[in-house]
């Protein structure tokens, strides 16, 4: 599956589920783990385990195995690990207090990365 039609997937999931303050980071010349990152919130522990359940399942549907998911036990930070893709589902808190978009130098103002 192509980056753009993975994204999309993986959009479409987080939106059926109602997934909140959704950002896609690239992290092409930043991490040699994954090129992308999708973060998105939910609203509950229960709503963030299930978004990251309803990732997984969609995108098995579409014929991507991820390669594995973490989190699932406390549903404070969900991960799903999709290879050159990363999903983190947080709780509002968790997501403020690691700050990925900063840590990985985008700015939420401009909406892009300003890191290099």
């Amino acid at each position: 599956m192509e980056m753009d039609q993975m994204i999309s997937a993986v959009r479409e999931a987080l939106d059926d589920m109602k997934a909140r303050d959704i950002v896609e980071i690239d992290v092409t010349n930043k991490s040699t783990v994954t090129d992308r990152m999708v973060i998105a919130s939910g609203t509950s522990k229960r709503h963030v385990m299930s978004i990251g359940q309803h990732v997984q399942e969609e995108m098995k549907h579409k014929g991507l195995m991820p390669l594995g998911i973490e989190g699932q036990d406390t549903g404070e930070w969900v991960l799903v690990d999709l290879g050159d893709l990363v999903v983190h589902v947080m709780m509002p808190d968790a997501r403020s207090f690691y700050d990925l978009e900063k840590l990985w130098g985008f700015d939420e103002e401009v909406g892009q990365d300003t890191a290099h």
